[in-house]
């Protein structure tokens, strides 16, 4: 259930406005790209178990794809995307609990207590200078040895794919707060306690796979 009692950073308070919004037309904008988008997931979930973290859950578009051996602490700043979630986590095989949680504070989140940590489409929307503390907070709740997937977007090297990300980018930053230049890869590298494993990506050189583990 949602929590009325959490800290938001202030620096977050427009993106939780704004998805206050966006939230109520979500999974009608969202269609065309969740089309690709449902595509993916049994390999982005498939593997994941044990205590599981999904920061960002959104309209809960993942729970389906959980196993059963999973128990998920599901999050999102925006209290209309947990209802639309809890909607979800109904048909879910797995044990789910979602709460409202800013992820760069994430207040009612216990520590080491994470096998996995999963954030699909977290970062691209989440201001630069605010993911060094959202990373703080990856270290924090993972167990030694946890593992996290990051699902993100970026810009694509080729010229005739970037004009038409270019053309779009406008209306992604003011609908979504995303953008394609988000630096997480590089904030993640940045901390000493967690190691990326592998980075590829799973459709073109724009949608990008972030996995690593924290240093035990």
């Amino acid at each position: 259930m949602a929590n009325s009692n959490i800290s938001i950073h202030e620096d977050n308070r427009l993106l939780q406005a704004k998805y206050d919004i966006t939230a109520w037309f979500y999974d009608i904008l969202d269609y065309p790209w969740e089309r690709q988008y449902r595509k993916w997931r049994p390999r982005l979930l498939g593997d994941v178990n044990g205590h599981v973290l999904e920061a960002g859950v959104g309209s809960g578009r993942n729970l389906s794809y959980y196993g059963e051996q999973v128990k998920l602490l599901g999050i999102d700043i925006c209290k209309e995307m947990i209802r639309r979630a809890l909607k979800r986590a109904s048909k879910a095989r797995c044990l789910i609990d979602i709460r409202q949680e800013d992820a760069t504070v994430m207040t009612t989140v216990p520590s080491g207590q994470f096998d996995w940590l999963i954030a699909t489409f977290l970062c691209c929307v989440m201001p630069d200078h605010l993911q060094p503390l959202a990373v703080k907070q990856f270290v924090r709740v993972l167990k030694p040895g946890g593992k996290f997937r990051l699902l993100e977007m970026v810009y694509s090297n080729d010229k005739k794919l970037r004009r038409r990300q270019e053309r779009i980018e406008r209306f992604v930053e003011k609908v979504y707060g995303a953008r394609f230049d988000r630096g997480t890869l590089e904030h993640i590298s940045r901390s000493d306690a967690l190691r990326v494993t592998n980075t590829y990506f799973i459709k073109k050189d724009v949608y990008l796979i972030i996995e690593g583990e924290k240093v035990a």
